[in-house]
């Protein structure tokens, strides 16, 4: 039987007030209707003066004081703590942000310079100021980066959620809520990607100064070491100043396109893609053409597509990062802390472009040998793929 309007607009009424503010999509799931009736009710509420209607959302119009202090309020502020010059979290961000001003929250940005335990001084500095909760993604540029932080992360008496950030298994912030991307599904994407154009001999080279890089390193050598077609690969570091774990083999360090040789690939997966970019000039310089001797796959997507010749990348879901991870935070702030933590994964994307073709069994990898096989051209060139554009993932 039809819930009558009239009750079905109590409710509405008090899910909101209760809350300070409510989606309008969320209400429509727990009165079990449609998204359309909740809208028609709320607009008529709205123009008797009991609800504000905002874009997908509604707000309680009683003051402050009088919205129980357990529900959301206008005003209330999430700090969202990221690294300087991180192009990545950019799409991130907006995906938050969305989410927080769909839950009549507000989001307070806070930007980590480069140095070491940077984060923890402006989490106490935004907690200070009253923020309800926190969006984390720490630099992590290193293991012991990482190890340092967990002591106080775990410590933060208010809800957390980490983004694009998995703390070590075992570790003081393993329990910690955190959204993202499923980095072995990427590197999958590649492999499988280059495999099937028929690519037996593939070079996988990435930073190691990031979380993401050190998930990706991890991945690219467990799915290649145990894939059946591949006759021979490599990893490597993008540039010498990529990496700061070592210590790494004299093939790791070695100028890409004197690497690229000795395997004889015909494929490259290169991360990020800002560093991609800059390896495809370079092989343009050794006389390798992309994709007719070697096919290239970047891997973030922040720029791939704005080459000359757009690159094929793996695409994390990164404004779903962010947007899954507000609102995982929304939940923990309107029902507490009582839920088990959750660890979310999404799954990214390949979007396939120019940079990749079939394997037809010639190219000229092997013939440049003779001309840029020098250990000037190596360093020379390899030199000319380290400047620091961008913070990597």
């Amino acid at each position: 039987m039809r819930e009558p309007v009239d009750l079905r607009r109590q409710r509405i009424l008090a899910a909101v007030q209760a809350r300070g503010a409510a989606r309008v999509r969320d209400l429509a799931d727990e009165l079990q209707v449609s998204v359309v009736t909740v809208r028609r009710d709320v607009e008529e509420l709205t123009r008797e003066g009991r609800l504000r209607r905002g874009h997908g959302v509604v707000r309680s119009t009683l003051p402050a004081q009088e919205v129980p202090s357990g529900g959301l309020s206008e005003g209330d502020r999430v700090a969202v703590v990221v690294p300087e010059r991180h192009s990545y979290l950019t799409e991130t961000l907006h995906g938050a942000r969305t989410a927080l001003e769909e839950a009549g929250m507000r989001m307070a940005l806070h930007i980590a310079p480069q140095v070491a335990g940077a984060e923890r001084p402006l989490v106490e500095r935004a907690l200070a100021d009253g923020a309800r909760g926190l969006l984390l993604a720490p630099r992590w540029h290193s293991r012991a980066a990482e190890d340092a932080d967990h002591g106080w992360l775990a410590a933060l008496d208010v809800p957390t959620v980490l983004m694009e950030r998995r703390p070590r298994q075992g570790s003081a912030a393993h329990a910690l809520d955190s959204v993202c991307s499923d980095h072995w599904y990427g590197a999958h994407l590649a492999v499988e990607h280059l495999v099937g154009l028929g690519h037996r001999r593939i070079v996988f080279a990435t930073r190691e100064d990031s979380p993401t890089a050190r998930t990706l390193r991890a991945a690219f050598t467990s799915i290649a070491g145990a894939h059946p077609l591949l006759e021979e690969w490599a990893w490597a570091l993008i540039s010498p100043q990529a990496g700061r774990e070592g210590p790494y083999t004299a093939d790791e360090t070695a100028g890409l396109p004197r690497l690229l040789r000795r395997v004889r690939a015909t494929a490259v997966v290169l991360h990020s893609d800002v560093d991609a970019l800059m390896v495809v000039q370079q092989l343009a310089d050794d006389a390798v053409r992309v994709p007719e001797d070697c096919s290239v796959v970047a891997y973030d997507d922040v720029v791939a597509a704005l080459a000359t010749s757009p690159l094929t990348a793996v695409s994390p879901p990164k404004a779903e990062v962010g947007r899954v991870a507000a609102e995982l935070l929304v939940q923990r702030l309107r029902e507490g802390g009582e839920r088990p933590a959750r660890r979310v994964e999404l799954l990214p994307r390949l979007m396939v472009r120019g940079s990749t073709r079939a394997w037809r069994g010639s190219g000229s990898l092997e013939g440049t040998a003779a001309q840029s096989d020098t250990a000037q051209d190596d360093a020379g060139r390899s030199d000319a793929a380290t400047v620091d554009v961008t913070t990597p993932n």
